[in-house]
């Protein structure tokens, strides 16, 4: 899809972007082929796309692969992805509330992540679906800050936690505001990750461990972990791992969460 193609859709089916769900629809088709490159698609592989909107990536990924789940919340772009891609199955649903399909594996997931909700997804497909080898992300170029940082730093928490065990992490390139319509305030980023042996810890239960761990920062980690085990419990498994038993959360490594987590477990 191009500028005057998406321009076209949005005049005659009288489409609004809608501000809530952060509808800004890729219109660059050098960008759009090349996030397509990346995702390194092999014909029988199972991709998920988070948020397709009028489908400027799915038209070219359904063109790669013969297993193509999309799964956007706008009920009237759902409807219309469902009578314009016929080799895709499309989902109309919240991806936040989306339940996956027993026994379905991942090869690869995608997404023009909207961006004010780019943690929450990113979280989920790392907890759910860590079983794909890659996963090619469109996201706000100044939110990369929350995935890429080391302990200790302010951004450090669940989301750089979860990116870093789950593996190989490359910044592709800048996508400017030019490349959407309608234009969003800010420059985009285009970013994938490869899959490493660690990602193999990632579950939805270690997602929510790691929530509860960052719940309240400015506290020490053993106040946040009162959930999993009573205080003598909690002051072993941190000693255990030669913790002190008053570190904070942003004190460790993602190594170190795991650690934690399967003693704790």
């Amino acid at each position: 899809m191009n500028r005057d193609s998406i321009r076209d859709i949005l005049q005659t089916e009288g489409i609004l972007p809608l501000t809530k769900y952060g509808q800004n629809f890729l219109c660059d088709e050098k960008i759009i082929q090349d996030i397509v490159d990346l995702c390194e698609l092999k014909r029988e592989d199972m991709v998920i796309e988070v948020g397709p909107g009028l489908g400027s990536l799915s038209f070219p990924l359904s063109l790669k692969t013969d297993h193509l789940a999309c799964i956007e919340i706008d009920k009237g772009l759902a409807e219309r992805l469902k009578d314009s891609i016929t080799n895709a199955t499309i989902f109309h649903q919240d991806f936040l509330k989306f339940e996956r399909p027993e026994g379905i594996a991942i090869d690869v997931a995608v997404s023009n992540i909207p961006y004010y909700i780019m943690t929450d997804i990113m979280k989920k497909l790392f907890g759910e679906y860590s079983d794909a080898r890659k996963m090619v992300f469109m996201v706000e170029d100044e939110a990369i800050a929350r995935i890429d940082c080391k302990p200790g730093s302010k951004q450090y928490g669940p989301l750089a936690i979860l990116a870093s065990l789950y593996g190989g992490y490359r910044y592709e390139f800048k996508v400017p505001a030019t490349a959407f319509i309608p234009q969003p305030r800010t420059t985009s980023a285009v970013i994938s990750f490869t899959r490493s042996m660690s990602a193999d810890y990632l579950t939805p239960e270690f997602v929510k461990f790691l929530n509860s761990c960052f719940s309240m920062r400015r506290k020490m980690l053993k106040k946040n972990l009162a959930g999993f085990g009573s205080p003598d419990v909690i002051a072993n498994a941190l000693s255990h791992m030669g913790l002190n038993e008053n570190c904070r959360a942003e004190e460790l490594a993602p190594g170190e969460f795991v650690r934690l987590f399967k003693v704790l477990s």
